[in-house]
């Protein structure tokens, strides 16, 4: 009798623990779909409005984020946050938006954008094209200006917190250039590589990248 009484009581708390165990899993699941659902409202209701559905904006005043490097995104969103990023745009723009986001919810934007499929690239003026792609890949040597590709990737795709260009809209990065350039807009390694390219080289090297 004593050993039976044991045996229920085991089974008794393994069935306890066991269902312990699957309302856990069930609260974890249930935090997960509402923490989903709130990214996407987020992503729908603010950042889709300037920067499009899913991150593929129809607007050159306002760049693309699908495709775009996570570890960019994030270090971008935390320098709006933070007022470190203080070019005007950053400031009419995203001063104000990234002020509510948690560390946690950069994160999550961060890695949702990264993992939409890339815009695709828009056709222009042949020759801007080459001599832009020409500068991308050798850079200006006469300027001592290295090639853009030894930092975006070979095909702008990106490395890290080194932006994805390719498919970007071009007014939007001839912008950035020239912020950059102008040091309104604070760019460490890119003080040094842009501050001798001539606006001429800067609209050649856009337009190659929104083409790709």
């Amino acid at each position: 009798m004593k050993s039976t009484y044991l045996v229920a009581l085991a089974m008794s708390v393994s069935m306890c623990v066991g269902g312990l165990a699957h309302g856990a899993d069930v609260a974890a699941d249930a935090a997960t779909d509402a923490d989903k659902a709130a990214l996407r409202k987020l992503v729908d209701a603010t950042c889709g409005t300037c920067h499009g559905a899913n991150g593929r904006s129809v607007s050159p005043t306002f760049p693309n984020l699908a495709a775009q490097q996570a570890p960019y995104i994030e270090l971008q969103l935390k320098a709006f946050k933070d007022q470190s990023r203080a070019d005007p745009d950053a400031q009419a723009y995203m001063w104000g938006m990234a002020a509510q986001l948690s560390d946690a919810k950069i994160s999550a934007l961060a890695g949702y954008f990264a993992a939409q499929p890339a815009p695709p690239g828009r056709g222009g003026n042949s020759a801007l094209v080459a001599q832009g792609k020409h500068v991308f890949e050798e850079g200006v040597p006469a300027r001592q200006i290295p090639p853009c590709a030894s930092c975006h990737g070979a095909h702008a795709e990106g490395m890290a917190t080194f932006p994805r260009l390719a498919g970007q809209h071009a007014p939007y990065l001839l912008k950035q250039l020239l912020v950059i350039q102008s040091v309104l807009r604070t760019a460490p390694v890119m003080h040094g590589v842009i501050k001798d390219l001539t606006r001429d080289q800067m609209q050649a090297v856009v337009a190659y990248l929104e083409s790709i």
